[in-house]
């Protein structure tokens, strides 16, 4: 998820990573959070990692429970990273704006790049199975 601002400043506004997976480490799945104060250029990411080792062949319900004192990030229903509002302002909780989702597959780039990327594995697909946006009342 992004931060939806015109126009976006990043990490200022925030990214949330509800999944991410990086070919060259099969069956892990990562969550992290990004805004000025945490990020991982300047040493101070705010992640955590999950084996789920059928990623890449299973559906699995990948989510993300938000609300202006914390962010929690799971897989099958059980949670693996925790983000808590430190109610010291934007630079580190700019999650009190309005987020879009993002589906993607990145290739190459200074992470999923890191060791090169083997041409032969393409064409390569993501499959969707839902996505569903639940909101407090």
């Amino acid at each position: 998820m992004l931060g939806a601002t015109t126009p976006l400043k990043w990490p200022d506004d925030g990214e949330i990573d509800i999944m991410e997976h990086v070919g060259h480490h099969p069956g892990i799945v990562h969550a992290s959070v990004h805004c000025k104060k945490y990020y991982h250029s300047i040493g101070t990411q705010k992640t955590a990692t999950v084996p789920v080792p059928d990623c890449s062949q299973k559906f699995h319900v990948y989510a993300a429970e938000w609300d202006s004192d914390s962010i929690k990030v799971s897989v099958d229903g059980k949670v693996y990273f925790r983000f808590g509002n430190e109610h010291t302002g934007y630079e580190a909780w700019p999650f009190d704006n309005k987020m879009y989702l993002l589906l993607n597959i990145a290739v190459g780039g200074s992470w999923g790049g890191q060791q090169g990327v083997d041409d032969s594995v393409f064409p390569q697909k993501m499959e969707v199975d839902y996505v569903r946006v639940y909101q407090k009342r």
